[in-house]
């Protein structure tokens, strides 16, 4: 079974891992008859178009700054940032096995049988967080009267921009995407809540807690995904429990699944298990890929978008409240 991991000690560039992965991958899943893998590998390839003809990024933030301008006369007393990145190789990995994993698990618990190969296969289409933009907002203490409760007015400012940002960005030429979900929160206006996927009122296991809603850009004809988020929920995601101390949490609910799937009774939920597993067991301090280092897995210098993924914007937007210079 090829892996990911097969290619992180050669000393290479996360485009040479992408280009000898995914054309392995292919030459294998021809070989074996396995389209999971095909499609695995034709997933790889987007993330190579975007890392080497990535010149429709620099439009596509600009559109995405509108709304920051938006924001910047609407909330001057809010502080806030715009950031934008492309998904890591490594998150991205984690991310498909996962995906596959979870979803035939979850399949065979119900129905006691395995779910088709087409099926299996549309949990790497839906993935659609290649490109990501993040909206995080602040109320600055020097504007809350004494007992304002500023985590609530700070939610409820994130709703307000949550209920906004589709038709704003659907007149500029970005699609909202259905998210499939129903149960979200009351704040949403109704005529968007079916694009959005609200993990504040139900954040995962790890305390995630952010509103993810997803875009096809007709532009560029690619998909993206935008997360709204308090600093304190971005905190929490970035430095906090969801980032670090769900480790052994994720293995453990790995492992609880593969003892509910008898080894040998689907090749796609052992191939992407063992995947999955290898990439979670990884000692990133060993790592030789270019411009990507790690003291261990905690201090890490990711200059190349291996593991923390590439930002794409050529500026950090920053709020009226911080700099008066919009531009």
């Amino acid at each position: 079974m090829i892996s990911l991991n097969d290619y992180l000690y050669d000393g290479d560039t996360v485009v040479k891992i992408l280009h000898r992965y995914s054309q392995d991958l292919k030459e294998s899943a021809i070989e074996s008859g396995n389209g999971l893998d095909l499609a695995h590998s034709n997933c790889l390839l987007m993330m190579i178009e975007l890392l080497e003809h990535n010149d429709f990024l620099t439009g596509q933030s600009q559109q995405i700054r509108e709304f920051y301008k938006f924001m910047a006369d609407k909330y001057p007393f809010l502080a806030f940032t715009f950031k934008g990145r492309i998904k890591s190789l490594i998150r991205l990995e984690e991310k498909i096995n996962g995906n596959i994993v979870e979803f035939i698990h979850d399949y065979y618990c119900k129905n006691g049988e395995f779910p088709s190969d087409t099926e299996i296969k549309n949990q790497i289409s839906r993935i659609k967080d290649l490109i990501a933009y993040r909206i995080v907002i602040s109320l600055p203490v020097c504007h809350l009267k004494p007992g304002d409760d500023r985590e609530a007015q700070e939610l409820d400012y994130l709703y307000e921009i949550a209920n906004a940002l589709p038709d704003f960005l659907e007149a500029r030429g970005f699609e909202p995407e259905l998210s499939g979900k129903s149960d979200l929160s009351t704040k949403i206006d109704e005529h968007v809540k079916r694009y959005y996927r609200d993990y504040i009122e139900k954040p995962n296991i790890f305390g995630y807690k952010s509103l993810h809603i997803s875009f096809f850009d007709n532009a560029s004809r690619s998909n993206i995904e935008v997360q709204l988020r308090t600093k304190t929920m971005d905190d929490v995601a970035e430095i906090g429990p969801a980032n670090h101390l769900g480790y052994e949490e994720r293995q453990e609910k790995e492992r609880a699944r593969r003892q509910e799937i008898p080894v040998g009774a689907n090749q796609y939920f052992d191939d992407a298990y063992e995947r999955g597993m290898m990439l979670q067991q990884l000692d990133l301090s060993k790592i030789d890929v270019n411009m990507f280092g790690a003291i261990n897995n905690s201090l890490v210098n990711d200059g190349c978008g291996l593991y923390r993924g590439r930002l794409i914007l050529p500026y950090e937007h920053l709020s009226r409240f911080q700099n008066d210079l919009i531009g």
